[in-house]
């Protein structure tokens, strides 16, 4: 490490002349101290500092992916028009959880790095609900959902209507259904023997995620709700990307049912359509004498 840092000291005339905005911004991400330590002195030894500066890099770098995160989800169901091997009760319980967790960080005044994706994904999960019940031919359920999802909103931000120690036992209560949300899931795709109109993109991300939000919160949050949280969705996430592997190339349930229909079909028309080999039979010669 110390050969690395005498490595970095010709770099000190270039960080010591930084833009304004860029030093700002160094210093409202990582901190002065830190920011003196890793940029102005660079010095790679400071522990704290190098683990902080990683956390904060893999945060921005969650939060950056999750604004795309479930739009390859989005367009397969707009394309397919179909909501199979989806769960809705699934997606209605991670949108809950996801929206007491977002009011829960930001009543704290946790660090945005360590939760901005969850008002991202909470946004395409609003529109992946409202999807699949469009596609079931549910849109009065729809508007239904929309209105509630927006009367907790109001209710959830508001500091006269929930104080902040009923917001925690909410907190405590978002990671079971965090937790909970992920088992239709898994249940679907057992049922359905496939995953169906399911984004390999989505669930590999969730996993990648909820790993690196394991970290995050370890390094700049102290609360063990949190963090039993993505400890739990992690376990449930390898179990759909397990799911997502075993059935990568398997027809879902519904498929196999078609193939099915269309094979005793197909039978019965072959003998009607095949010719026939018999030939007609040929009068034999007569013995009857002519006279």
């Amino acid at each position: 490490m110390e050969a690395l840092r005498s490595a970095l000291q010709p770099l000190q005339p270039i960080t010591h002349n930084l833009p304004t905005p860029i030093r700002d911004l160094g210093v409202s991400i990582i901190g002065d101290t830190c920011y003196k330590t890793l940029l102005l002195d660079l010095d790679p030894t400071d522990s704290e500092c190098l683990k902080l500066a990683i956390s904060k890099a893999m945060g921005i770098g969650i939060v950056s992916v999750s604004s795309i995160v479930k739009v390859p989800q989005i367009i397969k169901l707009v394309q397919s028009r179909s909501p199979s091997g989806i769960s809705f009760l699934a997606y209605l319980l991670e949108t809950s959880s996801y929206l007491i967790s977002l009011a829960y960080n930001i009543r704290n005044g946790f660090p945005f790095s360590t939760f901005g994706e969850t008002a991202l994904i909470l946004g395409q999960n609003v529109v992946i609900t409202v999807l699949v019940l469009h596609y079931s031919g549910r849109a009065s359920v729809a508007a239904l959902f929309i209105a509630a999802l927006a009367t907790s909103v109001v209710t959830l931000f508001s500091g006269n209507i929930i104080d902040m120690q009923t917001l925690g036992y909410l907190q405590a209560g978002a990671g079971g259904l965090s937790v909970a949300s992920k088992l239709p899931q898994i249940a679907a795709i057992f049922q359905e023997g496939g995953t169906g109109q399911l984004s390999a993109f989505t669930v590999f991300n969730y996993l990648a995620g909820s790993l690196t939000r394991i970290f995050t919160t370890l390094q700049e949050v102290d609360d063990k709700l949190i963090l039993y949280g993505f400890v739990a969705g992690f376990v449930l996430n390898c179990v759909l990307a397990a799911q997502m592997v075993y059935y990568w190339n398997a027809p879902s349930a519904k498929a196999k049912g078609k193939r099915k229909e269309q094979l005793p079909a197909a039978a019965t028309k072959s003998p009607s359509s095949g010719v026939s080999s018999a030939t007609p039979k040929s009068k034999g010669p007569t013995t009857r004498r002519r006279g």
